[in-house]
């Protein structure tokens, strides 16, 4: 069984412009004569490969804890793309994705360089997809991020962020990106994983 990780390192992580950066502190160190190792963590829950819940730009939308764990787990379709993603090339990596697997086009992660357009987030919630995830810190453009969030947000499809998959091949996966459990939190951090099939 080959496991892609397609997460990145928190402390070294990409940080959305404006977001604060993760850091560590140590509060007890074996190394300084303590009995044990014990780290204090302060961050943003949109820090490196993180989840969005509606709540993030929907009001009254669901947060972290209250999202469906099934549309992170599951069947997902990798697909190769830079640039732009327009309505016309959001249904080619839908067909290509449902000739695979109907499960796996339900979950799609975009490799690249990819800014995923207003008009390619209409096509994909009329498809009615669980999860988009992208190597950005931000699905939808950077300078102008929040129509696009706010649609796919709006029909509760999860928002996978800033992963990391130069080292994966297009094609099916399992993909497991289950989110910290974080109460009435609008984002959360994730150890993202894709499993050959």
């Amino acid at each position: 069984m080959k496991i892609y990780d397609i997460s990145q390192e928190l402390f070294s992580s990409v940080v959305f412009p404006g977001d604060p950066a993760p850091k560590k502190e140590t509060l007890a160190s074996m190394a300084e004569g303590d009995l044990y190792n014990l780290t204090a963590l302060s961050m943003c829950a949109h820090n490196g490969t993180h989840v969005d819940a509606p709540s993030h730009f929907v009001k009254d939308g669901k947060s972290v804890e209250e999202m469906e764990l099934s549309k992170m787990v599951g069947p997902a379709y990798v697909k190769e793309h830079n640039g732009i993603l327009t309505a016309e090339d959001a249904k080619t990596v839908l067909s290509e994705a449902e000739a695979v697997s109907r499960e796996a086009a339900k979950r799609l992660l975009l490799k690249g360089k990819t800014t995923v357009s207003y008009e390619a987030a209409a096509v994909f919630a009329e498809y009615g997809i669980d999860l988009i995830g992208n190597e950005s810190q931000t699905v939808g453009p950077e300078d102008g991020p929040m129509a696009v969030h706010q649609l796919l947000l709006g029909r509760e499809i999860v928002l996978l962020e800033g992963v990391r998959l130069a080292h994966v091949p297009d094609g099916a996966y399992l993909l497991s990106a289950a989110p910290v459990c974080l109460g009435g939190v609008e984002g959360s951090p994730c150890r993202a994983i894709l499993i050959e099939l």
